[in-house]
């Protein structure tokens, strides 16, 4: 194990996908139960997503979802990887992590994102519009600001006010710039897009003014990271969201996830092929040794500090063995990370 390796904090978010012939109550209950395993394995944080009114996701409430993530588990840190804040109001997302935090003091993240609804009708839903990702700096501002107890008001966000609960920026786009103007660390993705997400990360640092929150910049990034005993099982855990990210761009509907045999029994058409196979390349995938080989490469090319891993599969005992081998490459065998 690199001493690189060694000096940066491995993580989880998990969008509680769903699997074809499950419910949305089993993956929800799939990531609580992830989520225990992970901190066993001495994983730092476990983060879940947001998405609303997609089949193949469970995961539409973050913060009650992180709620139950934290009330299972002991030590790992738990949060939102993330809220998606075009879609709410600032002071509501403080009120609800003042609650998080109450509850679990020390352990609470809060990883917000500037996406807001997948499709019109999501966003009509919402009563929101694309636009409204415009706002985000402004929305973020006032957001921290409850913490802070700044608002011009007069009114008192509680139980947030006065508590600290770590704020992330996720960067797609615009996000570094404002992450790094807010003085907030910085989770980037995807591996799959090497060139960008350093760009991103050049900017941010470049332009990162220190604040209340952070001191210096602080980047995670984020990927699929897949651990087997050979390179084909390895592979055959990126095929479920491969093909289900391909039928989404083909048909227009994000479909739970299949197994992988079903997948490599299908006749897809050239443009589902092309897809497909484009979403089982750039991701690091293979054995311990070839994993720990591409995670130092990386490391040593966006100097990040932590990795994201958000890998999503069928199999979850497959799923479950891929994070253990990671855990071994990470060197945090089944102590807690620092």
């Amino acid at each position: 194990m690199s001493s690189l390796i060694a000096a940066t904090r491995f993580s989880v978010l998990d969008r509680s996908r769903t699997r074809e012939g499950g419910t949305n109550a089993q993956a929800l209950q799939d990531t609580v139960q992830l989520a225990r395993e992970l901190e066993q394995l001495g994983y730092h944080r476990f983060w879940v997503s947001e998405h609303h009114g997609v089949p193949g996701v469970a995961g539409s409430a973050p913060t009650v979802l992180a709620a139950a993530v934290a009330s299972a588990t002991d030590t790992i840190r738990v949060g939102t990887g993330g809220v998606m804040l075009p879609n709410h109001q600032p002071l509501v997302v403080a009120e609800q992590f003042g609650v998080l935090e109450s509850l679990f003091p020390g352990r609470i993240d809060m990883g917000l994102g500037r996406s807001v609804g997948f499709t019109d009708g999501v966003r009509k839903a919402l009563g929101r519009g694309k636009d409204d990702a415009d706002d985000f700096a402004v929305q973020l501002q006032e957001l921290l600001g409850w913490f802070r107890g700044t608002s011009p008001t007069g009114v008192r966000a509680r139980p947030a006010e006065g508590l600290t609960v770590p704020p992330f920026v996720l960067a797609m786009g615009e996000g570094a710039g404002i992450a790094a103007r807010a003085g907030l660390p910085m989770v980037i993705g995807d591996l799959r897009n090497r060139d960008r997400m350093q760009r991103g990360i050049e900017h941010y640092r470049s332009h990162f003014r220190p604040s209340p929150w952070a001191a210096e910049p602080y980047v995670v990034i984020s990927g699929t990271v897949a651990v087997a005993a050979t390179p084909d099982e390895a592979r055959r855990l990126l095929i479920p969201e491969a093909w289900s990210m391909a039928y989404s761009r083909t048909h227009g509907t994000f479909p739970p996830l299949p197994p992988a045999d079903r997948v490599e029994g299908l006749t897809m058409t050239t443009k589902e092929r092309g897809f497909y196979e484009s979403g089982l390349t750039g991701h690091i995938a293979g054995t311990e040794e070839q994993v720990a080989h591409e995670l130092e490469t990386v490391l040593k090319e966006t100097g990040a500090q932590e990795i994201l891993v958000t890998t999503s599969t069928y199999d979850r005992e497959a799923l479950l063995d891929s994070y253990r081998r990671l855990a071994r490459v990470a060197g945090s065998g089944t102590a807690p990370s620092a």
